[in-house]
């Protein structure tokens, strides 16, 4: 599904009914709304399923309309729009690494919309990448010894119309003060990170400063946890939603 706003072309999908509580998906780095493909099948049933590629990042096209439109407070008025056009009031909402920076910023722009947020790998410092992937090798290899079978990724979860323009859609990052806005966030979070990620210390020290929050450590698991795990990220998901008693 397709929807202009302010010039650009916005790509999402739903799934399950729109019945039951609204769930907006935002992806990580590089990646696109393809990225939920194998947790669906697990969330559909539960939730009314929205995910969305930013624009300038997967099918989504950046347009020409704003000035700068690679920021933050662009993208919370993009998935606004969305919202609106599915008639969504109130939402639970679920990221991942890049995409927590960006929720995180949502939540403190429109913190009347969100019932709850779940943040995967979330930092809100400098991404060490060499750390991230060197965390990626060691929890994949654990997991190996463990029997644990690897995941196929979804097809398209890193394909992008514009490579150009999906790669600015990440300098929005750089441009909002994510650690003044973590001080906004009252709703129920929850931190969930792997043993092997290097964000891990990035959300142990967001912890302390949200008193809403708490924090799963997923052993074994590494960076981009939603890609590697997504069993055990989905089931968590759930555990933490079903222990809110929320709608």
């Amino acid at each position: 599904m397709q929807i202009e706003v302010e010039s650009a072309t916005l790509n999402y999908e739903i799934s399950g009914d729109s019945s039951n509580p609204a769930l907006v998906l935002w992806h990580g780095a590089g990646c696109t709304l393809r990225m939920w493909d194998t947790t669906l099948k697990d969330l559909k049933d539960r939730f009314f399923c929205i995910a969305f590629d930013v624009r300038g990042a997967g099918e989504s096209v950046a347009g020409v309309g704003p000035s700068d439109p690679f920021t933050f407070e662009q993208y919370s008025k993009d998935i606004n729009a969305i919202l609106e056009e599915l008639e969504v009031q109130k939402l639970h909402l679920w990221s991942m690494a890049w995409g927590t920076r960006a929720a995180i910023a949502y939540c403190s722009l429109n913190p009347e919309k969100v019932l709850s947020a779940v943040f995967s790998d979330a930092s809100v410092g400098v991404a060490d990448i060499a750390a991230q992937k060197e965390g990626v090798k060691k929890s994949l290899s654990i997991q190996d010894k463990s029997g644990i079978a690897r995941f196929d990724l979804p097809v398209g979860w890193n394909k992008h119309r514009d490579p150009e323009t999906a790669q600015l859609s990440l300098s929005a990052a750089s441009k909002f003060n994510l650690s003044e806005a973590i001080e906004d966030l009252k709703m129920p979070i929850m931190l969930m990170t792997g043993d092997h990620d290097p964000n891990l210390k990035s959300s142990k020290e967001m912890l302390q400063r949200l008193p809403s929050a708490r924090l799963k450590i997923l052993e074994g698991v590494g960076h981009g946890s939603v890609l590697q795990r997504p069993d055990l990220t989905v089931d968590n998901f759930i555990e933490f939603h079903n222990s809110l008693g929320l709608s």
